[in-house]
């Protein structure tokens, strides 16, 4: 498959990844909650549609925490494809800006399964907690 690949843009949190979020029935995060205020990120697209995302939060540590993978629901024909050149992409990332680990979390079967995939180790049951200040 013919992918691209590109950095986020400002215009992609209302335009593009809200209905996203909403077409598979999560809540949406804040964009300020989002690494680089929704741009901290990549996404895939094909001949110019979007078709999956996710963001990189880089932290103080030698960690890079990959999140809020995301993608076009009504997307099918290689969805699988274009969410492992996301993954691939996110971690070689990581790599370039020399992190040490990377770090996910993620409740969907399949998603964790690319993740396991890709190298990644499966770590202890945990619960998301989050305060908004």
């Amino acid at each position: 498959m013919d992918f691209s690949i590109r950095k986020l843009k400002t215009s992609d949190y209302n335009d593009v990844l809200i209905g996203w979020w909403k077409d598979w029935g999560w809540q949406a995060p804040a964009q300020d909650f989002l690494p680089e205020n929704g741009e901290g990120g990549l996404m895939v697209l094909d001949k110019g549609t979007p078709v999956c995302a996710g963001f990189l939060y880089i932290t103080n540590s030698s960690v890079a925490w990959v999140e809020w993978i995301i993608s076009n629901k009504n997307y099918e024909k290689n969805r699988a494809e274009a969410l492992d050149l996301l993954l691939d992409r996110l971690v070689l990332t990581t790599e370039k800006l020399e992190m040490k680990y990377v770090f996910a979390t993620n409740d969907n079967k399949s998603l964790i399964n690319k993740f396991i995939n890709k190298g990644f180790k499966k770590g202890s049951n945990t619960t998301e907690l989050i305060k908004v200040l």
